[in-house]
């Protein structure tokens, strides 16, 4: 019997799924320079066996390959990898207190700006822009709109969203502290709506990746909302210290219902501003 052989244990920490989706997500990294590493294995899995199905493929080991050689494969699994989710005014709570406790402070500023990290299609960024308009603020504010998908970001550029989901975005709005009809932002035609180009006219849509990237600029509000669930505490630890490093001052930042500082290396530097909608404030 070979002597390293006999040597190795008999069970390993990691499953064969595991150990396929770290070559993988290495693989990827050195390849395309797409750091999904520090995903969660739970989210890494669940997209990747999801992709497989969606490309006809038998295993990971097999898309491993197909990817390393074929670009083209590569832009379409990025399509499963990062599956936007989203919708206009997610939860709308969230937005309430935006106006509340957040647009006061923000009238204080002579101008913004406001960095909207994993943008996904865009319907956070002219979730913003609709707010920021009504309450007097859009005119002076410039918006950084970041993903690493560059499919994801040319939807949000267009800013058209399917029709049947605008009665869902109208509720959402409505239940945001809306001050207008919904239906001025947008023009309804062949099973879609076109929302106001003037919402983003000013709103730079660029590639960002929280895993890879830096701070590209100072802020007075970041908001990252349903982006840090997918990823392990060291990343986690990672994209806060961004936002920390991009706000200014007393700066805001905002996550996801389901998201947290409170256990993270950065919970001493922020604040909680509105802790049930998750609006967080820089400290001193």
């Amino acid at each position: 019997m070979n002597r390293n052989a006999a040597s190795l244990p008999l069970t390993s920490a990691l499953s064969n799924t595991e150990i396929e989706l770290r070559l993988l997500m290495e693989a990827i990294y050195l390849r395309y320079s797409y750091d999904f590493r520090n995903y969660t294995v739970a989210s890494q899995k669940r997209r990747v066996l999801h992709a497989l199905a969606q490309l006809g493929l038998p295993s990971i080991s097999a898309l491993q390959e197909k990817v390393l050689r074929d670009p083209l494969l590569f832009g379409r699994l990025l399509e499963y990898l990062t599956i936007p989710v989203s919708e206009m005014f997610r939860d709308p709570a969230y937005f309430l207190a935006l106006r509340r406790h957040v647009v006061p402070i923000l009238h204080t500023y002579a101008s913004l700006k406001v960095w909207v990290a994993g943008c996904s299609t865009g319907e956070e960024v002219f979730s913003l822009a609709i707010l920021l308009r009504e309450e007097g603020l859009l005119s002076r504010t410039q918006i950084y709109a970041t993903d690493i998908n560059p499919a994801s970001l040319e939807k949000a550029r267009q800013g058209i969203f399917p029709i049947e989901s605008v009665r869902g975005y109208t509720a959402n709005y409505q239940r945001a502290g809306g001050r207008s009809s919904f239906s001025d932002y947008y023009t309804a035609a062949y099973d879609a709506a076109r929302f106001d180009p003037a919402l983003c006219a000013d709103v730079i849509f660029a590639d960002h990746s929280l895993a890879t990237d830096s701070v590209f600029a100072e802020t007075q509000l970041v908001s990252c909302r349903n982006v840090l669930i997918y990823f392990n505490r060291e990343l986690q630890d990672r994209a806060l210290g961004l936002f920390h490093e991009s706000l200014c001052h007393r700066g805001f930042l905002g996550l996801g219902a389901k998201e947290s500082i409170d256990f993270s290396s950065y919970a001493e530097r922020f604040d909680a501003h509105s802790q049930p909608e998750r609006i967080y404030r820089k400290a001193t």
